[in-house]
């Protein structure tokens, strides 16, 4: 496989024309980029467990756990240690590598990352992946957390620096992109991405991949989410996004991100086997695997697998 060079010094204006490229001439370049990182038939899968449900203080506009919207959710305390360990191990049985847990907190206290940190080192005895995503993270949680075992830390950029403030007002871009920079300075592997079809443009999609592709490092893994329309929030009544607008997003990160896994994350749902190989033609090459994502309904496993094997693909556990 030959070296691409990692680039951090993207312009709106090259991005735009990446984007603005007819549609197989973009998954064209995506794939080729691909192929020359990873080995096309390979998808790595991972597991996401809610550990804590609802409540959250911050009013993401997307999300059914925020405690500023009536969508329903039942508010649930954080899970025993026993009960996530469980989960993970019936993950690891279907050949997940990756065990990604998810709070919802907008940062979570000391007795709470204390119960996450046995939470970590229950999953690395398993000898998987641990992966977390718990809100904002100060220096010295950063630390446990990396002492703990974490390998991944899910922050999810969601949107351009422009538009998020139509997303989120709880707080600020610069606050989670802070977040990022502690997580990387600490040698933790970050896993950021963001959600398409919130009502941005295309210049909002542009803007959020050069934030990521433009970081001092690239994110390990970039989970490229659909938006899924949760009654009772903001965006219940977004308008739908042309599933190929979604697939071009995809080309491009992987375009501008060459050696980082694109994750399908939420909305795969709504996608048609055909569109979910569209996403692996242009360059995604990782997914969440079992029936929910955090709140939200999930491909089943056995539908993943009846389509790995008809595109002649292999499920690893780790890329």
């Amino acid at each position: 496989m030959n070296q691409t060079p990692l680039r951090h010094d993207w312009t709106t204006a090259e991005v735009e024309a990446l984007f603005d490229l007819p549609f197989h001439d973009l998954l064209f370049q995506a794939q080729g980029v691909h192929r020359a990182n990873f080995d096309p038939n390979e998808v790595q899968i991972s597991t996401l467990l809610n550990i804590k449900t609802g409540g959250c203080a911050e009013n993401c506009g997307y999300c059914s756990q925020s405690a500023h919207f009536d969508t329903g959710l039942e508010r649930e305390a954080l899970m025993a240690v026993e009960e996530v360990l469980e989960a993970a191990r019936a993950a690891k049985e279907v050949g997940a590598g990756r065990f990604c847990m998810g709070a919802a907190w907008r940062k979570p206290k000391q007795q709470d990352l204390d119960v996450v940190i046995e939470m970590v080192k229950g999953v690395k005895a398993l000898e998987m992946e641990a992966c977390v995503t718990l809100g904002m993270l100060d220096a010295d949680q950063v630390e446990q957390l990396k002492a703990a075992g974490v390998d991944y830390y899910n922050h999810n950029l969601d949107s351009s620096r422009e538009y998020y403030d139509k997303v989120v007002t709880t707080r600020s871009y610069d606050d989670r992109l802070e977040t990022i920079r502690r997580v990387q300075q600490a040698g933790i592997n970050v896993c950021s991405g963001g959600i398409i079809g919130l009502g941005e443009s295309r210049r909002d999609r542009a803007g959020m991949l050069i934030e990521l592709a433009n970081l001092p490092e690239h994110p390990g893994s970039v989970p490229i989410n659909m938006l899924v329309k949760v009654a009772g929030t903001p965006l219940a009544d977004a308008p739908d996004l042309d599933t190929f607008e979604f697939i071009r997003t995809i080309a491009v990160a992987r375009i501008m991100m060459p050696k980082s896994v694109v994750r399908l994350s939420a909305g795969r749902e709504s996608l048609s086997d055909e569109g979910q190989a569209l996403c692996f033609h242009a360059g995604a090459n990782s997914l969440f695997y079992g029936d929910r994502l955090l709140t939200t309904e999930n491909k089943g496993t056995s539908a993943d697998d009846a389509l790995f094997t008809r595109l002649g693909m292999r499920a690893i556990p780790h890329h």
